[in-house]
């Protein structure tokens, strides 16, 4: 939708700043002033966060002046609407108008069903990517190695072993006994991380000599 001066937006990522004025539009530009917070705002105008604010009738739109118009329809002029309805609270049926730019500045749209039905939502690739994510997440989540899937380690077969063998106990208590390099810290990290992300422990105490104080760490 192109813009114009005087026409009414709001921004989807500061939807708290309330309505917002078009003031200015350059060549690839366009300012947006936020009169309720007193802040102005420039965005590139082919991938600006803001959505087009359009009341329908039925709606009631709350005028900066205090009164609040119940809309019956709605005209455009190069681009400002003006809607017409009748004034809420007065004793006659009188269709008065009330142009967009004197539209109240500190109307919000935070709640789900304000946002969605003055078509404040993100774009069809965005929602896919973040349902792919949960989506991951959750299987991941359900895997049987949670606990071993974020260690920085090598894939041995039998470091895996035990920390899998440890981590399905209750309780474990183990002493680990392998040659020297085979990785018993490992081992011992992979357990201790188990321990954690599947929230069996909150806190645990290393006890070491001073010369492995800096490998474990």
């Amino acid at each position: 939708m192109p813009f114009q001066v005087g026409q009414r937006w709001i921004s989807d990522s500061e939807s708290d700043q309330g309505l917002g004025t078009v003031t200015n539009i350059e060549h690839r530009f366009v300012t947006i002033i936020f009169t309720a917070t007193g802040e102005s705002r420039q965005y590139a105008k082919a991938n600006a966060p803001l959505t087009r604010v359009i009341f329908n009738p039925g709606d009631s739109i709350p005028s900066h002046e205090g009164w609040t118009l119940k809309v019956t329809s709605m005209t455009e002029d190069n681009g400002i609407i003006t809607y017409h309805g009748v004034k809420q609270g007065s004793e006659s049926e009188e269709t008065i108008s009330l142009k967009e730019v004197m539209i109240d500045h500190f109307i919000k749209f935070n709640k789900p069903h304000d946002r969605l039905l003055n078509n404040q939502v993100d774009r069809l690739d965005w929602f896919s990517l973040r349902k792919s994510c949960i989506n991951h997440q959750y299987q991941q989540q359900q895997s049987e190695l949670m606990g071993l899937t974020g260690a920085r380690v090598n894939l041995i077969p039998h470091q895996l072993y035990i920390a899998d063998e440890v981590g399905n106990r209750f309780a474990p208590r183990v002493l680990l006994a392998d040659e020297v390099g085979l990785g018993k810290t490992i081992e011992a990290g992979l357990i201790i991380h188990q321990q954690l992300v599947s929230g069996r422990a909150k806190r645990i105490l290393i006890i070491v000599p001073d010369s492995l104080m800096h490998q474990w760490w």
